[in-house]
């Protein structure tokens, strides 16, 4: 029969999936930080297009009078 576990083997920090939680969860914070100084490095440059993209029109039609 085996012995029963002490104390000192059962604290969290011995726990080896913790530990692997851990660092996915610190990796997971990394790739999001990383990601936000990426894209505010980069310039989000216009499209020079007269259609619509993904069904969304590329610029904004002015009206020459309020709607009634």
């Amino acid at each position: 029969m085996p012995a029963p576990r002490t104390d000192a083997e059962s604290r969290w920090y011995r726990q080896p999936i913790l530990w692997l939680g851990i660092a996915v969860f610190v990796a997971s914070l990394a790739g999001c930080v990383w990601i936000i100084v990426a894209s505010a490095r980069s310039a989000d440059i216009p499209l020079e297009t007269t259609h619509t993209v993904f069904g969304v029109p590329a610029s904004a039609h002015s009206s020459h009078e309020p709607p009634r």
